[in-house]
């Protein structure tokens, strides 16, 4: 990746962010106290219709996980980003978000009226929040993805969160091979038996990109990576 760091800042845990990155910048998250979860949207800010699609990238990839190599899709069967570098090695595509009531049940209601800044936001209510921004709704959310947080499943089917698996200092680089509006939050993982609201700091740097080569190992991790850059690079044409 190069050295090249345009902007970088802190996202304080439990709280949510949306910006437009374009096609030749890599943004990297980075778990800076270890715990966090970051909640993920992606729409093409040119047709707020195309968006990320969870099926398609778990089933173009043959994986329940994602982690270096693979690609995130829209709808469309293009490229929004890839994984270039990850050294936590595991995220989350399936659990989606929590609740006002899910958070309500593990850790209690604090309201933004009593406690100010140290209320407990939820992942859905903050994905509302961002995408009204841009004139979206209830209608407009998909599946999410969720960065740093770990989830296995056995053979019934029973699914369980790993909690040691995102430790402090592990990061991501999300290259993006199309301009992106992306949608986040710091709202803890529906699944996190933490006793007490897990309000985890997430760090980012967005920086150039390194040119992609046909040895690219998000390009080549299967015929269906190949075919998705085609439609990508097909649809940006000119773009840049």
């Amino acid at each position: 990746m190069s050295n090249s760091v345009h902007y970088r800042d802190t996202i304080p845990g439990g709280s949510h962010w949306s910006l437009f990155i374009r096609q030749g910048l890599t943004l990297r998250l980075t778990d800076i106290a270890g715990g966090a979860n970051v909640g993920m949207l992606f729409y093409n800010p040119y047709n707020y219709l195309e968006r990320y699609n969870a099926p398609d990238t778990l089933k173009c990839q043959h994986t329940f996980k994602l982690t270096r190599g693979n690609c995130l899709y829209s709808d469309m069967g293009r490229v929004f980003c890839s994984i270039v570098e990850d050294s936590a090695g595991w995220h989350d595509t399936v659990c989606g978000n929590t609740t006002k009531k899910i958070v309500a049940e593990k850790w209690g209601e604090r309201n933004y009226q009593q406690y100010r800044n140290e209320w407990q936001l939820n992942g859905y209510d903050s994905f509302l929040v961002e995408v009204a921004k841009y004139g979206l709704g209830k209608k407009d959310l998909a599946a999410n993805l969720n960065l740093f947080s770990k989830v296995s499943v056995d053979d019934t089917g029973a699914l369980t969160f790993d909690s040691d698996a995102a430790q402090a200092g592990r990061y991501i680089d999300l290259r993006f091979e199309m301009d992106t509006l992306v949608v986040l939050h710091t709202c803890p993982h529906p699944l996190n038996p933490a006793s007490e609201y897990p309000r985890k700091p997430v760090s980012f740097e967005i920086r150039t990109s390194c040119e992609v080569t046909e040895d690219d190992i998000c390009r080549n991790h299967c015929a269906e990576n190949q075919r998705g850059f085609l439609n990508t690079e097909l649809y940006t044409l000119g773009r840049t």
